[in-house]
């Protein structure tokens, strides 16, 4: 908010304001839609497989995103309407939960596209041994270890946002993680074609092979979405820290509250990838649907 409000005085672009109904429309079908895989991944017991769960971890990171923009945009307004400081100790308690919150949203959505990413990986290349290598357990265990591992940085990173030897890892961390899951697309599309051949004689072994790149696909379009929803956020946070006096990086981050939406978009976006690219959920949206009515 500081950083916006200085941006007006050093540069003549102007600040672009949603609207805060559109916040908080966006914010709460993000938050129903995910809510709705989770209901039905629970309901359905065809649906419980590691690839489900690690969807419904990309699910609450989701939740978490547009929780962490509802949360602000009423701490916000209470401060406009003088309820709250901006520089209070239970205030900046509050800011700092938020920005865990927002963090473990970041860090859960690109450690459970990772996740998604080495699980198809896994049913492109090692079909036959799939089910001995990735069982429900060791896919809870990596669930476990992966929303640790984010609370305990979300913290950390929350707590010493301020410094420089913070902000600079978690910045290069984004794209690099990014990168390491594009190179393993790559590498998957590139042998997909030879390993179909390799698989073609068994019965029905092509039928299962398309299949497992059609889900990789999915998770392509996971992976795009994801970047156009959070890039831009990442960005200006990198920009509001290294150059907030310079009029380029303040024109930029002059359209801040745009960047917020978009994190809002994916968790609206997701599931609607999933519903249309998944028979199977489709089927239990429409009985959670008729069952309802």
């Amino acid at each position: 908010e500081n950083t916006s409000d200085f941006s007006l005085n050093v540069t003549d672009c102007t600040q672009v304001v949603v609207p805060e109904e559109v916040f908080f429309t966006v914010a709460a079908a993000g938050i129903l839609e995910n809510l709705l895989i989770l209901i039905a991944v629970v309901r359905n017991k065809n649906l419980h497989l590691p690839m489900y769960f690690f969807i419904c971890s990309l699910a609450i990171s989701d939740m978490l995103g547009s929780l962490y923009k509802t949360l602000e945009n009423i701490f916000i307004i209470l401060c406009k309407m003088g309820y709250l400081t901006r520089h209070g100790d239970f205030e900046k308690k509050l800011d700092d939960a938020m920005d865990s919150m927002f963090i473990l949203s970041l860090l859960g959505s690109i450690f459970s596209l990772l996740a998604i990413a080495a699980d198809r990986y896994i049913t492109i290349f090692y079909a036959l041994r799939y089910h001995n290598i990735m069982t429900l357990r060791r896919a809870s265990v990596i669930l476990a270890i992966i929303w640790t591992l984010c609370a305990g940085s979300s913290i950390a990173i929350a707590l010493f946002s301020y410094e420089a030897a913070t902000v600079i890892p978690f910045t290069i961390f984004f794209p690099l993680m990014m990168f390491f899951i594009l190179c393993l697309y790559v590498h998957m599309f590139l042998l997909a074609r030879s390993h179909a051949r390799k698989i073609a004689s068994l019965p029905t072994s092509m039928v299962h092979h398309r299949t497992n790149m059609k889900g990789a696909i999915t998770l392509t379009i996971f992976l795009g979405v994801f970047l156009c929803c959070w890039a831009p956020f990442v960005l200006h946070i990198l920009l509001a820290r290294f150059c907030p006096h310079n009029p380029y990086c303040a024109c930029y981050m002059s359209i801040f509250h745009i960047n917020g939406t978009l994190i809002m978009c994916n968790a609206i976006i997701n599931p609607m990838i999933f519903a249309f690219r998944s028979p199977e959920l489709r089927n239990t949206f429409k009985k959670m649907f008729y069952c309802s009515r």
